[in-house]
């Protein structure tokens, strides 16, 4: 039992959905009715693999493998309850044309669910049966992100006018897929890691004299952040840059918002963003731009570790050689630093220097 069947495609994605939904549970319902313990088939995705040496399809949205679930054991039992359980929450949701969180949907069942983690498992495996995106299930993410520049869109019945006032912050709309309208002069988007340094571009004044678009994840990018670029770097057609922590977290985030992530992975096509390039900072700017010692903190051994694994990703040999040389030259050199260790020299150093002489430079990779 596979989450395919033949729908006509000019149906509304709602009734899709719940026409997949009763399909699946009917067929359920049918084995066990004929005294026959169903088989699920679920596919699994990677984004990525530790073979580089060898030909894979990690970048290719095909699945790698399948996972079978059966009534014969006792974790798939729990596992199936779960996925009905929430299931079943999802039709509701799109029957009434409403959404929730994933902590909502926890709550509904926390004595069955366990954990947070069990639910978005559920969720992820939704997705690949019936094929769609999470937010076609009406499940949506508390938004995290924040955007400022020159751009104008609509969201729903608001309107986003950042335009008239570039260096406010707004929020990343989480209805993505309701935003319309776009109006921008930017001649670039500009991805920053932390809240702390889009803040610092903002009291700097940064987008007054430079036409961009900032946007920030502040911290690990939620899904609406990175579907939010995706949807400005295909409608624009500009440029889009990424600057991040010269540590192992800043590149991991930099991947994220490039390939996409691992847990995501069966929908790593719609949130990925393959145009977007390095900005810095680069493991070779602390000497370029004479990072002092005392800025420069010694890699833990669990830092060590992740970059060793890091370096294994098949796409980095694969698609990004040179970003491979950054992470390896991290490692050799034993220290990492923030973004903030460039205000030694000046308060606006980052917004002044840095960042023009980067993207005038042609400096990212």
């Amino acid at each position: 039992m596979e989450g395919k069947s033949m729908i006509s495609e000019s149906q509304p994605e709602s009734a899709i959905l719940l026409t997949k939904i009763k399909e699946f549970t009917r067929g359920l319902l049918v084995n066990l009715s004929n005294k026959h313990s169903p088989i699920i088939l679920i596919d699994r995705f990677r984004n990525h693999c530790t073979l580089p040496d060898s030909i894979c399809f990690c970048s290719s949205n095909l699945p790698c493998d399948k996972e079978v679930l059966t009534l014969c054991k006792e974790t798939h039992v729990h596992r199936l309850d779960v996925m009905l359980r929430v299931l079943l929450i999802v039709q509701k949701l799109l029957q009434e044309n409403k959404h929730s969180s994933k902590r909502d949907i926890y709550y509904m069942h926390p004595s069955v669910f366990l954990d947070q983690s069990v639910v978005d498992h559920a969720i992820n495996d939704i997705c690949v049966l019936m094929q769609c995106s999470r937010h076609n299930l009406n499940v949506v993410s508390a938004g995290n992100g924040l955007v400022m520049g020159w751009i104008r869109f609509v969201e729903g019945k608001k309107i986003f006018d950042c335009i008239s006032s570039p260096n406010t912050a707004h929020p990343i709309p989480v209805y993505v897929e309701e935003i319309k309208d776009i109006v921008s002069v930017a001649q670039y988007i500009l991805v920053v890691e932390k809240e702390s340094v889009f803040h610092r571009l903002a009291n700097d004044q940064f987008c007054n004299s430079n036409h961009c678009i900032v946007i920030s994840g502040r911290g690990y990018p939620d899904i609406p952040t990175r579907r939010f670029l995706r949807l400005l770097v295909e409608n624009l057609h500009i440029p889009a840059y990424c600057l991040v922590d010269c540590d192992p977290y800043g590149f991991d985030i930099l991947t994220t918002y490039k390939f996409g992530s691992m847990q995501m992975a069966y929908d790593t096509k719609h949130l990925r963003v393959p145009e977007i390039y390095w900005l810095g900072a680069f493991p070779s700017d602390s000497e370029k731009y004479f990072v002092p010692k005392q800025c420069l903190l010694p890699l833990t051994a669990e830092d060590k570790r992740k970059i060793e694994a890091m370096l294994l990703r098949c796409y980095l040999q694969r698609e990004v050689p040179q970003w491979r040389l950054e992470l390896k030259m991290m490692l050799e050199k034993g220290v990492k630093f923030e973004i903030e260790a460039l205000s030694v020299h000046a308060l606006s150093f980052l917004t002044e220097s840095y960042i023009p002489s980067k993207l005038h430079g042609q400096v990212n990779i």
